[in-house]
C-alpha cells in the first residue's frame, strides 16, 4: 500500500462466487425471506473476501505505481480503471457486510467486518457510470498536480514543484517569493475547482450508501471512537500545544519583520505565507538563517553541507536510513527494494515526486518513491518513509484486513520517531560530524526542530478541518477559498501574499487534496512521535533532556517497537499505543517536554511584544 495516498483498498472479485450482485445486473427476486445469517456464514464470507480481493489489491498497486512513475494519458486511464474496480468491489463487499449487522461475532471477525465497511477513503456510488466518473476525476486531478509547472516568462524554462520549492526555501527577495508562490498556486486553478466540487458530490453519495452522513464522517469513524469524540480529542491535543506554537509564531514574526519590514509583516497580524520557506507554510525550517538567534551558540554544522561534502548520493542516503532500523535489531530490506524503488527524478518523463512508501504485493515487495535531493530535509524524509516500509513488512504477517497501522497516525509517526533520534551524537557515530555541539547549542538545535515540528501542528489540522466542512456542506463551493484562508489564519496565523478570490482553488495546491489523502494522520503523528520517543528512549535506558536522547543501536527499543508493529490493525489503537508506551491515551505533554528549554527562551525573547494575531 502506498502512503502517499489512502490505504490501498480491495479489488473487484468474482461477485457471484461471493453471493454478491454483479455490477449492473439486477438482483433476482427472492421467493422466500432470506434466512438469518450465521457466524459460520460471516466467517466464510470474510475468508473468501480476503483471499480473492488480495490479488486485485496487488493489481491496483501495480497500476498506481506505473501511473505515479510514468505519467501519461494511458497510465492515468489504467490506474483509474484499476481503482474503479477496487472501489466497486469494496463498496459491494461493504454493503454485503451490513447483512451481518447485529450478529454476535467473535472479536476477530467483528473487527474485520468493521474495517471492511470503512476500508475506502473514497467510496463511490453503486451506479457504474457515477463510479467511473468519480475515479476518472480522481486520477485526472492527481495527474494535473503531477504535471504542474510554472512558466515565469514566455520562452524561458518552466519550473516544476521541486524547482519552485527551492525558490521558496532559499530566495530572500519578497517579490520573487510572491511570484513563485502565486505561480504554483495557479496550477490548482486550472479546472481543478469544478472537478473537486463534483468529486465531493460523488464521494459523499458513496459514503451515504454505507450509512455515513458524508465522506468526512466516514474518515473520522476510522479512529475507534465516535466522530464527534474524535474531533473533541483533536481539539484537546491542540490546546495542549497551542501556547508553544504561539510563542514560536510571535518570535518568527518579529524576526521576519526585521528582514522585510513592518509594512510586509505587520505587528500583531498574520504572517504572509510566502515568507516562511515552504509553499504551504507547513514547515519553516528553511528560514532558519533569518530567525536564528545571534546571541545563542550555533550548532556549528549544517547537515546539508555535511551530506554534500561527504559525497552522499541518493542510494547512500537510503542505506543510512535503513541502517538505523537494522541497528534496532530489525531485518534489512529485501533486495527487490533496491531494484524497484524510485530514488531520483527521471530525466525523460513526468513522475509524481511526492515521497511515498509502497507495499506492492502486501508481503515483501517494499518500495519508496522519491526524487531525492542531497539535503537535510530529504535525509529525514527517508527515515520517515522507511518507517512505513518496516511497519508494512511487520503487519503484512497479519490477515489481509489487519495489514495496516493501528491508526493512520501510527504509520506516519513511526519513521519520525526514528528521526528524533538523529541527534548530533548519532551524526558523530556515523561520521557526518566530528564533534557534538555543547549544551549551549541546544536552543539553536531545538529552534531548528521547532520550525518544522511545532510549526506543522496547526497546518496538520487545517486541511481536514477544511475538507470536513466541505464534505458536510458547511462550506459550499462558492466559499471554498474564503473558508480555506479563514482556517489558515485562525489556526496557523498566516495570510495569503495577495488577494485570493473564489477564482482560485488554493487548497488544491497541496498534493493531499487532489490526491484525496486524509491528512489528520499527520497531525496525530506529530503528537505521537514525541510520545513514542519518550517511551522508547526510556526503554533504551536513555536519560537526560528528552531532545538529546537516541534509540540508535537499542535492541530493547527495537523489540518494543516491533511488538507494536506486529499488531497491525488487529486491535483498537489504544491497545497498540499501550504496547509501545504503556499508556492508552494520546498525550501531547511529550511535545512540551521535548521543547521545554526552547519555550522558556522564546518567552524571554517575546517579552514586550504583542503576540497572537488578529
Amino acid at each position: 500500500m502506498s502512503h502517499s495516498g489512502s490505504r490501498a483498498g480491495f479489488r473487484h472479485v468474482s461477485l457471484l462466487a461471493l453471493g454478491l450482485l454483479a455490477a449492473g445486473y439486477p438482483a433476482a427476486v427472492a421467493e422466500t425471506p432470506a434466512a438469518a445469517p450465521t457466524v459460520e456464514e460471516a466467517t466464510r464470507f470474510l475468508a473468501e473476501a480476503e483471499a480473492q480481493l488480495l490479488d486485485l489489491w496487488i493489481g491496483r498497486e501495480r497500476a498506481a505505481w506505473v501511473q505515479a512513475t510514468y505519467i501519461t494519458y494511458d497510465t492515468e486511464l489504467l490506474a483509474a480503471r484499476a481503482n474503479e474496480e477496487t472501489i466497486a468491489a469494496t463498496m459491494q463487499l461493504a454493503q454485503q457486510a451490513t447483512r451481518f449487522d447485529g450478529l454476535a461475532l467473535p472479536e476477530v471477525e467483528a473487527r474485520k467486518m468493521k474495517l471492511l465497511k470503512m476500508a475506502l477513503v473514497l467510496p463511490a456510488p453503486s451506479d457504474p457510470a457515477l463510479r467511473t466518473e468519480l475515479t476518472r476525476i480522481a486520477a485526472g486531478m492527481e495527474g494535473t498536480y503531477g504535471r504542474g509547472q510554472w512558466c515565469p516568462e514566455a520562452g524561458k524554462e518552466c519550473l516544476d514543484i521541486g524547482a519552485i520549492s527551492n525558490i521558496l526555501a532559499a530566495n530572500r527577495n519578497e517579490a520573487e517569493l510572491r511570484a513563485a508562490w502565486e505561480g504554483w498556486h495557479a496550477i490548482s486553478a486550472q479546472g481543478m475547482r469544478d472537478d473537486y466540487r463534483r468529486f465531493v458530490e460523488l464521494g459523499n453519495a458513496g459514503a451515504r450508501e454505507l450509512g455515513f452522513a458524508d465522506l468526512g464522517a466516514l474518515w473520522r469513524a476510522k479512529y475507534d471512537m465516535e466522530p464527534e469524540a474524535f474531533e473533541a480529542e483533536l481539539e484537546r491535543l491542540w490546546q495542549q500545544v497551542r501556547p508553544l506554537y504561539e510563542s514560536l509564531h510571535c518570535y518568527v514574526r518579529a524576526r521576519l519583520a526585521e528582514k522585510y519590514g513592518s509594512d510586509v509583516v505587520p505587528e500583531g497580524g498574520a504572517i504572509p505565507t510566502h515568507l516562511l520557506g515552504n509553499l504551504w507554510a507547513q514547515q519553516w525550517g528553511n528560514i532558519y538563517d533569518l530567525v536564528k538567534p545571534a546571541q545563542v551558540v550555533d550548532p556549528g554544522f549544517d547537515l546539508t553541507e555535511r551530506l554534500v561534502a561527504a559525497g552522499y548520493d541518493s542510494q547512500q542516503m537510503v542505506r543510512t536510513g535503513e541502517a538505523f532500523f537494522t541497528s534496532l535489531g530489525l531485518e534489512p530490506l529485501p533486495p527487490t527494494f533496491w531494484e524497484r524503488s524510485q530514488f531520483v527524478k527521471p530525466r525523460d518523463r513526468d513522475v509524481v515526486c511526492h515521497a511515498s512508501a509502497w507495499s506492492v504485493d502486501q508481503e515483501n515487495d517494499l518500495r519508496i518513491k522519491m526524487c531525492i535531493q542531497i539535503n537535510e530535509e530529504d535525509f529525514n524524509t527517508i527515515h520517515h518513509e522507511l518507517g512505513h516500509n518496516f511497519y508494512q513488512r511487520a503487519h503484512n504477517t497479519r490477515d489481509v484486513l489487519f495489514r495496516d497501522g493501528a491508526n493512520d497516525g501510527f504509520h506516519e509517526a513511526l519513521g519520525d520517531t526514528v528521526a528524533l533520534s538523529v541527534t548530533p551524537k548519532y551524526l558523530k557515530t556515523i561520521g557526518l560530524i566530528s564533534e557534538e555541539p555543547s549544551a549551549d547549542a541546544d536552543i539553536a538545535l531545538l529552534l531548528r526542530q521547532a520550525l518544522d515540528k511545532v510549526a506543522f501542528l496547526p497546518f496538520g489540522l487545517v486541511i481536514d478541518k477544511w475538507r470536513w466542512q466541505v464534505f458536510s456542506g458547511a462550506v459550499p463551493p462558492e466559499k471554498y477559498n474564503q473558508a480555506w484562508w479563514e482556517l489558515k489564519r485562525q489556526y496557523q496565523g498566516v495570510a495569503a501574499p495577495s488577494p485570493r478570490g473564489e477564482e482560485w482553488f488554493d487548497a488544491g495546491a497541496k498534493y493531499h487534496v487532489p490526491g484525496n489523502t486524509p491528512y489528520m494522520r499527520y497531525f496525530l503523528a506529530h503528537i505521537q512521535q514525541f510520545q513514542f520517543h519518550r517511551a522508547l528512549t526510556a526503554v533504551a535506558g536513555e536519560s537526560g533532556p528528552l531532545h538529546r536522547r537516541s534509540i540508535y543501536g537499542s535492541k530493547a527499543a527495537g523489540e518494543k517497537l516491533e511488538k507494536m508493529m506486529l499488531l497491525g490493525s488487529s486491535q483498537p489503537w489504544p491497545d497498540a499505543l499501550e504496547a509501545l508506551t504503556d499508556d492508552r491515551e494520546m498525550d501531547a505533554t511529550a511535545v512540551l517536554d521535548y521543547f521545554a528549554p526552547l519555550k522558556e527562551w522564546l518567552d524571554a525573547q517575546n517579552r514586550g511584544r504583542t503576540c497572537g494575531w488578529n
